[in-house]
Parts: structure tokens; sequence; C-alpha cells
């Protein structure tokens, strides 16, 4: 059986620091992939990954640090990365949708300057013609 990580994070309760205060996992969505001033996933991802370096730290003094919050740790920061490639992969499907519609557009203006070119190429008796059917 495969862990679902959403389900987790809703069971365990999931929150991510960051500058603002602790975000739920919903609110992680509405971040963006990066920025310089406000926050983002980049960032909450550091952080998290700074967290885990810190656990992981071995210490000759105090006993071991916890594995269940270590693996909390690398839970939350899976959540974050996955997070961050869907964003990535709808950013550029969006990207190459609109990549397509300008193509489509040019297309279409090529088409449409083809079919201006052809109209001009028409004697003046076709046209006459042409107009008396279009009339009917």
């Amino acid at each position: 059986m495969t862990i679902n990580l959403f389900e987790v994070a809703t069971r365990y309760k999931f929150r991510f620091p960051s500058s603002k205060g602790y975000l739920s996992v919903e609110q992680l969505w509405q971040l963006p992939l990066s920025h310089h001033i406000i926050e983002s996933l980049d960032e909450v991802a550091k952080g998290i990954n700074a967290q885990l370096k810190r656990e992981g730290e071995e210490s000759f003094v105090k006993p071991t640090t916890n594995s269940i919050a270590r693996h909390r740790l690398e839970q939350k920061l899976e959540l974050v990365k996955h997070i961050i490639t869907v964003k990535l992969d709808e950013a550029d499907r969006a990207q190459k949708a609109k990549q397509r519609a300008g193509e489509r557009h040019q297309l279409l203006s090529i088409l449409a300057g083809k079919e201006t070119q052809e109209l001009q190429s028409m004697s003046k008796e076709d046209i006459l013609k042409r107009l008396d059917e279009l009339e009917e």
C-alpha cells in the first residue's frame, strides 16, 4: 500500500513555517513557486530542508534525534516538492498552450491573407457574378 502524503498531512495536521506564521497544506497551493519579496514554495522547502539538516546533525552529548520527528519533516518536504512539481507542470502546460494559441492566430491571419489574395486575383466579371450569387 502506498502512502498518500495528503492523507498523512491532514491526519497529523501538518503546518509549514513561513515568514507570515504557519501555513496549512491548502495555503501552500496559493504560494508562488519563487519570489524575492513574498513567501514562496521555494522558501518553505528551503526552511524544511534546513530543519532536516539540523535534525540530522549528530551530537555526542545529547541522545540521537527523534526519528518520528525526522520522518515527519521528510514527509513535509516531499509534500512541498510534490506541490512544486505540480505547479511547474501546470506552468509548462500553460506556456505551451499559449505558444499553440499564438501559432494558431498567426496561421489564421496568414490564411485570411491568402483568401484576400485569391479574391483580389478574381476578374471583374467573376466578382460581379459572385456578388449576384450572394444576393440570391
